[in-house]
């Protein structure tokens, strides 16, 4: 008895193999230009500003507490001032950002109120 081999379609042979992956990696191209990379850009800015942290900044929580740090207590504990003779301890990953020096120009919103009211587009 002759087994004669099984029949195949056509075999798209090795470029169509690579035409059909192109999608896939079309997409993860995209995945990776708009979401992973801006992600990983903003993690190395935050964990940057959490190791040059020093007492004396004025910093926000991820809690929205406002303080001043008077001291560290470890590498992960920070000592916030959020009023005259209080402070509390909170974590150096709690803290979400840098406020704005009181007396510095550089405010964002400062900017942005002033030239509201200066065109007259002030709120009534």
């Amino acid at each position: 008895m002759l087994a004669n081999p099984p029949v195949l379609a056509a075999d798209p042979g090795i470029g169509g193999g690579l035409i059909q992956l192109l999608p896939f990696v079309l997409i993860f191209g995209i995945f990776y230009f708009l979401l992973i990379l801006p992600q990983q850009r903003q993690r190395r800015k935050v964990q940057e500003m959490l190791a040059n942290l020093k007492t004396g900044d004025r910093v926000i929580t991820s809690g929205g507490i406002y303080g001043t740090i008077v001291g560290f207590r470890d590498t992960n504990v920070v000592q916030l001032q959020v009023a005259s003779q209080i402070k509390i301890d909170v974590a150096r990953s709690a803290i979400a950002s840098l406020q704005a020096p009181e007396g510095g120009s550089g405010s964002p919103s400062g900017r942005e109120a002033g030239k509201g009211e200066a065109t007259g587009k002030g709120k009534k």
